[in-house]
C-alpha cells in the first residue's frame, strides 16, 4: 500500500521568488535532515511571509520530506554526506541528483543550507555544550574563498553574517560565531556534504546551524536573521509580513496555515482538532490537494489520514466516502445580514449568525445544528450558539462546516468561523 495518497508523493519542491529574469539569485535549501525543524521552517516562512522585489531567491523547504515526517535525520542514511559518491542503487539518488542541478544552475550564485546542530560552536573550551566540537548557533564556510568568483569571499561575508545577527540577539549567551572546517585540507566528513559539492562546482556556499537547544520557532529566528544578511550583502530587496522578533516568527509559523482537498473542503491545520470524523472524500481517493504551505502532507496511517505540518501531526481525518458532484462551485450565504457569494471550499468570517440561501436541487447540512423538521437546513438563520460545540473542527470551538449535497453526491463543504478573522 502506497504510504502517500492524493498525488502527492515525496519529491521536494522549489519555489522561485522575485525577478524572472534576475542577474543575482540566492538558492535557500531546508531540509536536509529530517530532525532540523528550525532550518526548514524558516525556508518555509520565506515562502509563504516574505516578497522579494529586487533580485530572486529560490527556495527548497523540504529537500527530505520523508525523514520530516518521521522526525529523523535521514531514514535511508544522512543525506547531507551522499553528496560526494554515492550508488545508483540508494534510495535518495534522483533526489541527490535533482538538488545538485538546482545548485550547478548557471543562474544560481549562492547556495545557503539550513542546519540545526547541538550546543554553541566556540572557538575555545568552555563547557560541553559550548566548545569546538558544537555546531549550534554558527554560519559555516569550507574555506576562506572561492577566487575569481562573484561572492566568493566567503570569509568576509560569513563574519558580516555574524556580526549582523549578534546585534539582534534575544539573550547575550545566543552568540552567533564563525566556523571554518577547511574541508579541503582532510576533513572527510564534510568533503561528503551540500555545501562542499557547492564549492567544488565554484558556488559560494554557506550552513547555517540554529542551535537545538532552543525551541523550534527561536531557531527559525536566528535563521531568518541569518538569511536577511545574506539577502542584504547579495543587493536583494525583501519584505515581510511579521516582526522580526522571536515571538513574531512563532506567530507566523502558526498561522492560519489551510490546506484545500479537491476544491471543495477546506481545513485550517493548527487549529483544528486531533481528530476529525467523517470527512467526505472522493470515493476513488483520486482527490487533489492545495496548500500554499510547502510542508503540509496528508500521510495514510490505518485507513485514516494524518496532516503533517512539517514533523508535526497536527489532525487526522476518518473519511466517510461519496461520489463527488461536480455541478456546484458556489453558495450564496447571508453572513450578519449580507449575501455574500462564497465559493466551496473557502472559509467565512460571521460575527453573530449566517442563512445559506436555498437551491433547487441541493441539501445543505450544517454540521452540529439540529433542526428535527429540516433535513435541509437552508434558508434558516443560524448562530454559533445553535450549533453543538463538540462538532466544531477546531479546538477553539468556533469553526463549524457547512456541507453541499446533490442527492447522495457530495458536492462541497464552506467553514464559518466565528472567530472573526482567517488568515
Amino acid at each position: 500500500m502506497p504510504l502517500f495518497l492524493f498525488a502527492q508523493g515525496f519529491d521536494f519542491t522549489v519555489h522561485k521568488k522575485g525577478e524572472d529574469k534576475s542577474d543575482t539569485t540566492l538558492l535557500v535549501i531546508g531540509g536536509i535532515q529530517g530532525d532540523e525543524p528550525g532550518g526548514f521552517n524558516a525556508a518555509s516562512l520565506l515562502v509563504t511571509h516574505y516578497k522579494i522585489s529586487k533580485g530572486a531567491v529560490w527556495v527548497v523547504p523540504n529537500l527530505n520530506f520523508q525523514s520530516i515526517i518521521k522526525r529523523s535525520r535521514g531514514i535511508y542514511g544522512d543525506m547531507n554526506r551522499k553528496f560526494a559518491n554515492l550508488s545508483k542503487k540508494d534510495p535518495e539518488y534522483e533526489t541527490v541528483q535533482k538538488i545538485k542541478k538546482l545548485i550547478t544552475a548557471p543562474e544560481v550564485d549562492m547556495v545557503l543550507n539550513l542546519h540545526d546542530g547541538s550546543g554553541f560552536y566556540r572557538d575555545n573550551y568552555i563547557d560541553k555544550w559550548r566548545n569546538p566540537n558544537r555546531w549550534g548557533q554558527c554560519c559555516i564556510i569550507d574555506q576562506k574563498e572561492i577566487a575569481s568568483t562573484r561572492f566568493g569571499n566567503l570569509d568576509a561575508i560569513g563574519k558580516r553574517t555574524v556580526e549582523e545577527v549578534n546585534s539582534a540577539l534575544a539573550a547575550n549567551d545566543h552568540r552567533f560565531s564563525l566556523k571554518n572546517t577547511y574541508t579541503a585540507q582532510g576533513d572527510e566528513e564534510m568533503a561528503k556534504s551540500l555545501t562542499y559539492f557547492a564549492i567544488r562546482n565554484n558556488k559560494p556556499a554557506f550552513g547555517i546551524e540554529g542551535s537545538k537547544n532552543f525551541g523550534t520557532h527561536m531557531r527559525a529566528y536566528y535563521h531568518l536573521l541569518a538569511l536577511e544578511s545574506f539577502m542584504r550583502q547579495m543587493g536583494i530587496e525583501y519584505k515581510r509580513d511579521f516582526d522580526m522578533t522571536p515571538n513574531g516568527v512563532k506567530q507566523a509559523i502558526n498561522d492560519d496555515v489551510s490546506i484545500v482537498l479537491d476544491n471543495r473542503i477546506a481545513l485550517l491545520v493548527p487549529k483544528a482538532r486531533s481528530f476529525l470524523n467523517y470527512i467526505p472524500l472522493r470515493r476513488d481517493k483520486n482527490v487533489k490537494v492545495d496548500t500554499a504551505n510547502p510542508l503540509i502532507k496528508l500521510v495514510e496511517e490505518g485507513g485514516n489520514y494524518r496532516v503533517y505540518y512539517g514533523n508535526r501531526r497536527m489532525t487526522m481525518l476518518k473519511p466517510q466516502y461519496f461520489e463527488y458532484d461536480d455541478s456546484l462551485k458556489n453558495a450564496t450565504i447571508q453572513i450578519d445580514g449580507k449575501y455574500q457569494n462564497v465559493q466551496l471550499g473557502s472559509i467565512v468570517n460571521v460575527k453573530n449568525s449566517f442563512l445559506v440561501k436555498e437551491k433547487s436541487g441541493y441539501r445543505v447540512n450544517i454540521i452540529g445544528y439540529t433542526n428535527a423538521k429540516r433535513k435541509n437546513e437552508s434558508g434558516i438563520v443560524v448562530s454559533k450558539d445553535q450549533i453543538m460545540s463538540k462538532y466544531s473542527l477546531d479546538k477553539a470551538g468556533k469553526i463549524f462546516r457547512i456541507e453541499f449535497y446533490n442527492g447522495n453526491k457530495f458536492s462541497g463543504m464552506v467553514l464559518v468561523n466565528f472567530n472573526g478573522h482567517t488568515s
